[in-house]
C-alpha cells in the first residue's frame, strides 16, 4: 500500500489552463474535510496568493527561484510547510526564464520531492492528449507527475475519447474530469485575477467553485496516488508560529484595504520579527494619519476606486504633510500612484496626495512586467551598499510624467526592467522611496531589517 502523501503540486502544460481555478477549488475541499492545509504559489504572485489565502483559510506563501537560493525554499518550505501542503505552480510545468529549466515547477517540485498533478485544458483535443502526456512524462524523468486532471471537457462522447486515449497510452491516474462551465469563470483584467479583497462575493464564488471541483474529482483515483480525501473528525490545529514577544520600538502605518493588498504575508509576519508594530490605515476610510513612525504602502489597484480615494482628502492632507516633514515613507506600484499628483483612468483624472510631483497615466498594455534586477545607487535613503544587485518584479500598467525643472535622485538603475523610467526606479525625496518594483524580503535581501533600521535611524536623529 502507498504511503499518504502531504504535499501536492498543481501545474498544467501551459498557461491559462484552468490550474488556478482547480488550486483554489481544492484548497477549498480540503480545507472543508477539516484537513491543516498550508497553501504555497510559485512566482512573484500577489493575486493568485490572495485567493488562494481565502480558499484554504491560511495565509499563502510564495516561493520563488528569482529572490530565494534553493536552500532558502527548502527551508522557508520546510519551516511553513503542515500536514497538507497543496503549491500552484505558476504558467507551463516547463515553463521558466532559465533556458535548462532550473527556475522552472518541475525543478521546484524536484527541489521540494512534492508529486506534480497536471491540468490539461482538452478544449480541441482527444487522442492527441496521449503524445503530449508522454513528452510531459518523459521530458525530465526526475519530475513525479503522478496522475492528470482533465479540464474544459465538452460533452460526454469528448470525455469519453480522452479516457480511453490517456488509460492506453499512459499509466497516469485520471484524477478528474471538469466540465466547461462559466460558474468556474473569475472575471480576469490586467493583472490576471481580480484580487479576492475587492470582490465582496468571492467567499460565495470559492464555494461554488469547491463544489463543481468536490463533485468533478475521483476520490478512488486520488486515494490511488496516497491522497485520502475522506472528512478527518477532528479539529484544525494549525501552526503556532508564535516566537518570543519582541517589544515594539517602532509604529509602522500600513494602507490594507481593497486598493491596497498587494503584501506577501511572510514580509508582513517579519516586521514584528524586527521589532516594528503595524498599524492597519484604510485609504478611503481612515480621516488622519495615527501616530507612527512611518509609513509603507504597497501595490494594488487605486486606479480602480481612485474616485472613493480622492474624497478623503483629510487622509491625503496628513500624508502629504507626514512626508514633507521629514516622515519615513516607502511605497511600492500602487503607493507610488497613490502619492502622485493625480491618477488618470478611463479618460478622467483623480487628485491623489501630490507628495510626488508627476502625473500617473493607465494604459491597457503593462509598461513593466516581470522580474527585475536593480543596482543601488549611491544615494539610496537606506545606506543600502553601491552597486548591490536586488532581485524583484514588477507588473504595471502606469507610468509616470514628472513636472519639467525637477529634480530628484534615483534610489536604483534598471539593469533588467522599466521601473520608472526605463533605466531608472526608486523616487527619492526627503526620506520617501517610491518604486514600481516589489521587493521581498530574503537573505540576500533583507528590506524590512535595512527599512526599520533606517525608521530607527531617524527617529533618534
Amino acid at each position: 500500500m502507498k504511503t499518504s502523501q502531504k504535499s501536492i503540486y498543481i501545474s498544467a502544460a501551459h498557461k491559462s489552463s484552468g490550474k488556478t481555478i482547480i488550486s483554489i477549488g481544492l484548497a477549498r475541499v480540503i480545507s472543508n474535510l477539516n484537513y491543516n492545509i498550508q497553501v504555497f504559489k510559485k512566482g512573484p504572485d500577489y493575486i493568485d496568493m490572495n485567493w488562494l489565502s481565502l480558499a484554504s483559510r491560511s495565509n499563502c506563501y510564495n516561493l520563488d527561484f528569482n529572490t530565494q537560493t534553493k536552500n532558502e525554499i527548502k527551508g522557508f518550505y520546510e519551516s511553513k510547510k503542515l500536514n497538507f501542503n497543496l503549491i500552484e505552480g505558476n504558467k507551463g510545468l516547463y515553463d521558466g526564464v532559465n533556458v535548462h529549466g532550473k527556475d522552472d515547477n518541475s525543478a521546484m517540485s524536484i527541489l521540494l520531492k512534492v508529486p506534480v498533478i497536471l491540468v490539461i485544458d482538452t478544449e480541441g483535443i482527444t487522442r492527441g492528449i496521449a503524445p503530449l502526456l508522454q513528452g510531459y512524462i518523459n521530458f525530465e524523468k526526475k519530475c513525479n507527475i503522478v496522475g492528470v486532471i482533465l479540464n474544459k471537457v465538452k460533452t460526454e462522447r469528448h470525455e469519453t475519447k480522452i479516457i480511453n486515449s490517456v488509460k492506453q497510452y499512459t499509466d497516469l491516474q485520471i484524477l478528474g474530469v471538469i466540465r466547461k462551465t462559466k460558474e468556474l469563470e473569475i472575471t480576469e483584467r490586467h493583472l490576471g485575477l481580480i484580487p479576492p479583497n475587492e470582490n465582496l462575493i468571492a467567499e460565495k464564488k470559492i464555494e461554488t467553485i469547491s463544489k463543481i471541483i468536490l463533485d468533478s474529482i475521483d476520490k478512488k483515483a486520488f486515494a490511488k496516488i496516497g491522497i485520502s480525501l475522506k472528512e478527518k473528525n477532528i479539529s484544525i490545529n494549525k501552526r503556532n508560529d508564535s516566537k518570543e514577544k519582541i517589544i515594539s520600538r517602532v509604529k509602522v502605518g500600513i494602507i490594507r484595504d481593497k486598493s491596497f493588498g498587494f503584501y506577501y504575508h511572510d514580509d508582513i509576519e517579519m516586521f514584528s520579527q524586527y521589532g516594528a508594530e503595524l498599524i492597519n490605515i484604510n485609504s478611503t476610510k481612515t480621516k488622519q494619519l495615527p501616530k507612527i513612525d512611518a509609513l509603507f504602502i504597497g501595490g494594488g489597484f487605486p486606479e480602480i476606486n481612485a474616485e472613493k480615494i480622492s474624497k478623503n482628502k483629510n487622509l491625503m492632507k496628513s500624508i502629504n504633510k507626514f512626508i514633507n516633514s521629514g516622515g519615513v515613507c516607502y511605497a511600492e506600484c500602487g503607493g507610488l500612484m497613490y502619492l502622485s499628483n493625480s491618477i488618470k483612468y478611463k479618460n478622467k483624472s483623480y487628485k491623489m496626495v501630490g507628495t510626488i510631483p508627476g502625473n500617473i497615466q493607465m494604459s491597457k498594455k503593462p509598461v513593466g512586467r516581470g522580474y527585475v534586477k536593480l543596482l543601488v545607487n549611491k544615494s539610496h535613503p537606506w545606506k543600502l551598499k553601491s552597486n548591490t544587485a536586488v532581485n524583484a518584479h514588477e507588473f504595471h500598467h502606469a507610468s509616470i510624467n514628472f513636472k519639467s525643472n525637477i529634480k530628484f535622485k534615483y534610489a536604483y538603475n534598471m539593469k533588467r526592467g522599466f521601473g520608472i523610467s526605463g533605466s531608472n526606479d526608486g523616487f527619492q525625496y526627503k526620506n520617501l522611496l517610491a518604486n514600481f518594483s516589489h521587493l521581498r524580503h530574503t537573505k540576500k535581501n533583507p528590506w524590512i531589517k535595512h527599512f526599520i533600521n533606517f525608521i530607527k535611524e531617524k527617529k533618534n536623529d
